[in-house]
């Protein structure tokens, strides 16, 4: 009896403790504001449980909207997908495109403990730190892990570099077009003189979504987004 009840234990911890409430799709409508213009972006999650694991797959949309889509009328794709684990997610594949131009494309084999980078014709492989996560699924990631408390460190790429991100975390009340939310804030830490900026507000009550992502990009322009529309699907 005491091994059978240790038996049960063990295999309640090792089964994911969000099965019970995980949503088979996310969609996020944002707004973006830029220095230059506005825009608007669709993110849809999907997950799907195949055998003994759950996958994911995350599309990002992005496009100009009013006269700044005469400016910049090309669309920006962001794909990432691969498997959820207690640890969060795990991606595979990711990549990122701009308009007609070649895919920045990052592939993450994690048996061999390798990522491969592609970006305008080059290409390198380098070693793949644990827990490893590109831009988009490093967003969605704290949906199936423990609430971050005060320093995350997690190495994450942008399809052509890779880099150790370290964020501070707090607690803020955020001002939507969805309303009041309560939310944890996860700032990145740059070094001394650098244009690069990047604050994440996770939707404590609300599976840790991102409700709402402003950076500072390496040529200087901001970008902000924020939700202004988010629907959830269950399977029943």
């Amino acid at each position: 009896m005491r091994f059978a009840f240790w038996l049960f234990i063990s295999w309640l911890f090792s089964y994911p403790v969000f099965a019970t409430d995980i949503p088979s799709r996310i969609e996020i409508n944002y707004h973006v504001i830029t220095d230059i213009g506005e825009g608007e972006i669709k993110e849809v999650m999907e997950i799907h449980h195949t055998g003994e694991h759950y996958r994911y797959a995350i599309n990002s949309v992005a496009q100009a909207t009013g006269v700044y889509k005469l400016i910049e009328p090309n669309r920006i794709v962001r794909h990432s997908e691969g498997f959820i684990f207690e640890q969060g997610l795990q991606p595979i594949r990711a990549y990122e495109k701009r308009g007609k131009k070649t895919p920045s494309l990052a592939v993450f084999d994690w048996a061999d403990h390798s990522i491969t980078l592609s970006h305008m014709g080059h290409e390198i492989t380098q070693k793949l730190p644990y827990g490893t996560l590109d831009r988009l699924s490093f967003s969605y990631n704290f949906m199936f892990t423990a609430i971050p408390k005060k320093l995350v460190e997690r190495y994450v790429t942008d399809d052509h570099n890779l880099r150790l991100s370290r964020f501070t975390v707090t607690e803020e009340i955020l001002d939507t077009p969805l309303g009041e939310i309560k939310t944890i804030a996860l700032a990145r830490q740059e070094e001394n003189g650098s244009k690069l900026k990047r604050k994440i507000w996770l939707a404590l009550n609300n599976h840790m979504l991102p409700v709402r992502i402003v950076t500072i990009e390496e040529n200087g322009r901001e970008i902000e987004k924020i939700a202004s529309r988010i629907n959830i699907s269950y399977k029943p």
